[in-house]
């Protein structure tokens, strides 16, 4: 098994079902990960150990989704050197995801997180395979087929749809 190359963490279980989408993206793209339980509210010293040291264990990305209050991603990005992709997760103490959204997105200036959109995590897997695909060329080279895919996908519903038109 290859070591992980991406870190998926979520704030709780309950987040999982949101970040399988983020790991079906990475297998599709056969990008080794991992994928844990990292709260910063209820294991503030799990979260700080593994945003320590995640780096010194070989990962390159990390992909961190959180609901309610959403502090896990800039929390970590706050400690890591890596970059930190923040997944906001409608979770049932929200207010309809906008806290989370807003947690995520609305970070100080010096202390990053790339957000995607509200139970985004499928475009944060993408996200983080592109970020890759920067140093690996075999990964962006699976990126620009991806696209080609959802180009090739699109063309064929227009044709199908014009063709109704008609």
């Amino acid at each position: 098994m290859k070591a992980p190359l991406v870190s998926i963490i979520m704030g709780s279980d309950t987040d999982l079902a949101i970040m399988n989408q983020a790991a079906e993206m990475l297998e599709y793209f056969n990008i080794s990960y991992e994928i844990n339980i990292v709260s910063a509210h209820r294991t503030p010293e799990r979260m700080f150990d593994f945003a320590s040291n995640a780096h010194l264990r070989g990962i390159k990305v990390i992909i961190a989704g959180a609901g309610g209050a959403a502090h896990l991603p800039g929390m970590v990005a706050s400690i890591s050197p890596l970059p930190v992709i923040g997944v906001p997760v409608k979770s049932s103490n929200s207010i309809d995801g906008w806290d989370s959204v807003l947690s995520i997105l609305q970070m100080p200036g010096g202390i990053p997180v790339a957000t995607v959109a509200l139970n985004g995590a499928k475009n944060a897997g993408i996200l983080a395979a592109t970020i890759l695909g920067v140093v690996d060329i075999s990964i962006q080279e699976k990126i620009i087929a991806y696209k080609n895919q959802l180009k090739q996908e699109v063309i064929a519903k227009a044709d199908k749809i014009g063709k109704k038109l008609i």
